[in-house]
């Protein structure tokens, strides 16, 4: 990066946690630092609701999985305006009227106090893990920027998201996530029309090629289980995975237990279920951009630059390199030849054509598969829209960019370790350890609660890099506990009858029904949320039945 590059990085990120601690002023008691005093309006819920989801995993990964994979994931997100409409009628009134800081205070109201320490248990577990996977993203970043190892990125980034975080409360979260908000979609638009604005051929002429290369599938209507994103897994599994989320984790219902009032948490939840979709359908849409852009654009043999220059030194890497450049040169024609034919009207030709072009990428890819085997089967789907920004943007914006990443996986992180911390001091430390201590005792269990938070997300973020794409990675691990967690606020809410015992043992049903469905069926991740979920309904309407009936033989 130039200077300008760094000066406008920095400059950013200085603002963004001097701004996170002004607005997170006055957070001194345990209701304003975890819940903001109840006094958010909805437009700041529901962007900081989008930004702890959206993070700096969707800016960097989601482009990069559309490159390689196509746009069918946008199919992943198809049950969240149903999920959302749901939760406005359920989930929201239902814990404001229960007066609670977390989403399981009201399962030991509504069952006892072991099932709510297992729920709390099971979100400390998989949100800390996907807090680790957030962090990582900034230290991608970095890698490919400067090439300095990724553990200094996550050290740095941990450090500047715990001190805001930690001393600002939810407040700080959520109005730096609207800023955060604001400018990743600027950012996003000015990075769509660059490339639309490099492209050596017309806007019309890309989206035919990038449907001709298969990068358009944005609706699958085959029904697979085996397949992970098509319209019925997005439209069911994702239902289940939506309704899991925003209803179950803690990192989502703190963001509307701030609100105002009902109406105003239920409109941050409408406002993303109206602009979820067509958001990633655009982010989406720049990787198959990109990738067109690509056709003609010759792109790096592999995209993480550090490893790309260290296969150089591979004996094999001469004659790969030659076929990579033959593969590069026969797809650039191919995709020639299909816009040609195109052109002509005649769809035998052009259907040909598109074959050819499949036929092209199949060869250039299996090059890039080779260089890949080199440097120890490196998934760089990751670095795909980052070597795009930093080497096609202009001076400025590329700064300007990669401080957009930095501060969203800021952002988000900030939001995960927050609602990490309230669950430790509410559910943990208050209900079990220190039932009599001051607001300020609980407040400072908190700010200490932050900290250990932030350094676990800095400790496990590492794993990211063997997971390949970031945006499945962290949906995949949110799906190994997100069923059970669903099933068992579906009891709560629908079936009054349903016992203490029976939540209890049909979350632990739920969950191991998750774990032998993974490792020993061949399904896709969204399914878990729903076989999770199914078996946590009848397991405890079971056991229930057989408590009841104890019940009337002891009397």
């Amino acid at each position: 990066m130039t200077g300008i590059d760094w000066a406008v990085l920095c400059g950013w990120l200085a603002f963004i946690v001097c701004y996170g601690l002004y607005r997170g002023r006055g957070s001194d008691d345990v209701n304003k630092f975890l819940l903001a005093g109840k006094t958010m309006p909805w437009y700041a819920m529901g962007l900081s609701i989008m930004a702890t989801q959206a993070s700096a995993i969707t800016f960097i990964s989601t482009t990069g999985q559309s490159y390689v994979d196509g746009m069918r994931f946008v199919q992943f997100y198809f049950g969240l305006p149903v999920a959302m409409v749901i939760l406005s009628a359920t989930a929201v009134p239902i814990f404001h009227k229960a007066n609670v800081y977390t989403a399981y205070e009201y399962l030991e109201q509504r069952f006892d106090p072991k099932t709510r320490a297992l729920v709390s248990l099971v979100f400390l577990i998989q949100r800390g893990l996907a807090a680790g996977l957030a962090l990582y993203a900034p230290a991608v970043v970095l890698s490919v920027v400067l090439g300095i190892p990724d553990t200094v990125t996550t050290v740095m980034m941990g450090l500047l998201v715990v001190v805001y975080t930690s001393l600002g409360g939810i407040k700080a979260v959520q109005w730096t996530d609207v800023l955060q908000m604001t400018l990743i979609l600027s950012s996003l638009v000015v990075a769509f029309g660059i490339a639309i604005w490099i492209m050596p051929v017309s806007f019309r002429d890309a989206v035919s090629l990038a449907g001709a290369a298969g990068r358009l599938n944005a609706v699958d209507l085959h029904f697979d289980p085996d397949n992970r994103y098509n319209l019925w897994s997005g439209l069911i599994g994702g239902s289940f995975l939506a309704l899991a989320y925003f209803g179950t984790d803690q990192s989502q219902v703190q963001r509307y237990l701030t609100g105002k009032s009902i109406a105003q948490s239920r409109l941050s939840l409408i406002f993303n279920a109206m602009a979820k979709i067509p958001m990633q359908f655009f982010i989406l849409f720049i990787g198959a951009m990109v990738f067109v852009l690509f056709l003609y654009e010759k792109p790096p043999v592999i995209f993480q630059p550090v490893e790309a220059a260290r296969i150089r030194t591979n004996p094999g890497y001469g004659p790969m390199e030659a076929s990579y450049n033959q593969a590069f040169a026969a797809r650039r024609e191919a995709a020639n030849q299909f816009l040609a034919a195109n052109r002509s009207g005649d769809g035998a030709s052009r259907a040909l054509a598109a074959g050819r072009l499949r036929t092209a990428e199949k060869w250039f890819e299996s090059t890039r598969e080779q260089a890949r085997s080199m440097a120890g089967g490196l998934n760089d789907t990751n670095y795909i829209f980052l070597s795009y920004v930093t080497h096609y943007l202009p001076v400025g914006l590329v700064g300007l960019v990669i401080a957009v990443i930095f501060s969203a996986a800021m952002s988000s992180t900030s939001g995960e370790i927050n609602s990490l911390a309230t669950v430790t001091v509410i559910d943990i430390y208050k209900r079990w350890l220190r039932r009599d201590a001051t607001d300020r005792q609980y407040l400072i269990a908190s700010k200490v609660a932050t900290v250990f938070w932030g350094a676990y997300a800095v400790m496990f973020a590492g794993l990211g890099k063997n997971l390949g794409s970031l945006i499945e990675a962290v949906n995949v691990v949110g799906s190994f506990f997100y069923g059970g967690m669903l099933g068992v606020f579906v009891v709560a809410f629908f079936f009054p009858r349903i016992t203490g015992n029976g939540a209890f043992w049909g979350v632990l049903a739920g969950e191991a029904a998750i774990f032998a469905t993974a490792f020993t069926m061949k399904i896709s991740y969204l399914w878990y949320n729903v076989i999770g979920c199914l078996v946590v309904v009848a397991v405890a309407a079971l056991i229930s039945r057989f408590d009841r009936r104890s019940a009337v033989a002891v009397r």
